[in-house]
C-alpha cells in the first residue's frame, strides 16, 4: 500500500514539473476568449492585430505565496513589459470575484482571466493530475505563435529577456 501510495504522488509531481507536454515553440498558439475579472471579454487575437506579444501565466491559485510573488513580479515590470509591447494575462479556474479581489489587493495592472471551464489550460498542457494546474508561462508572438514557455516560475529576468527576443521575431528555445 505504501509503495503505490508513493508511485502515485510521484506520478502526480512529475505531471507538475514535466516539460514534454509543453507546445512547441514555432506552433500556432491555441486562441482564446476568456472574461476578466471586470467582466469584459478578453481574446488573445486582440493582442496580435495591436501588433503585441502575449505573456500567458498559467497559474494554480489567487492569494497563494508563489502565484502573488510570481505576478507581482510582472507588475514591477509592468513599464518594461510595455515598452517591449506585450500584453499580460493571469489564467485560472478561478471567479471572477475571486479574480478581482486579487488583482485589487496587488494592484496588477492586467487581466486575470476565468478558464472555468479549464478548456484553455487543457490546450496548452497546463493541467495536471487531480486537476490541479501546472504553473506555465508561455509568450506568444505577435504572428501568433508560440516564442517560449518555460513550466514552473521563470525569474522575470528569463522571461524579459525572451520576450525580447521574441519582439525581434526571434523564436527562443
Amino acid at each position: 500500500m505504501a509503495v503505490a501510495v508513493v508511485v502515485l504522488l510521484a506520478g502526480y509531481w512529475f505531471s507538475l514539473s514535466t516539460q514534454y507536454d509543453l507546445l512547441p515553440v514555432g506552433n500556432p498558439a491555441p486562441g482564446f476568449t476568456l472574461t476578466a475579472a471586470d467582466g469584459s471579454r478578453v481574446s488573445l487575437a486582440e493582442s496580435a492585430r495591436a501588433g503585441h506579444a502575449a505573456i500567458l501565466v498559467f497559474y494554480p491559485g489567487d492569494n497563494t505565496a508563489v502565484c502573488t510573488a510570481q505576478l507581482c513580479a510582472l507588475r514591477d515590470s509592468w513599464g518594461t513589459v510595455q515598452a517591449a509591447g506585450a500584453d499580460v494575462y493571469g489564467i485560472n479556474p478561478a471567479s471572477k470575484a475571486k479574480h478581482l479581489d486579487f488583482a485589487r489587493r496587488n494592484r496588477y495592472p492586467f487581466p486575470l482571466l476565468v478558464d472555468a471551464d479549464e478548456a484553455v489550460s487543457a490546450a496548452y498542457g497546463c493541467r495536471a493530475l487531480g486537476g490541479l494546474l501546472k504553473r506555465t508561462v508561455y509568450i506568444i508572438g505577435s504572428d501568433g505563435r508560440i516564442a517560449w514557455a518555460q513550466r514552473g516560475k521563470p525569474e522575470i529576468s528569463q522571461i524579459l529577456a525572451a520576450l525580447g527576443r521574441a519582439h525581434r521575431g526571434k523564436v527562443v528555445p
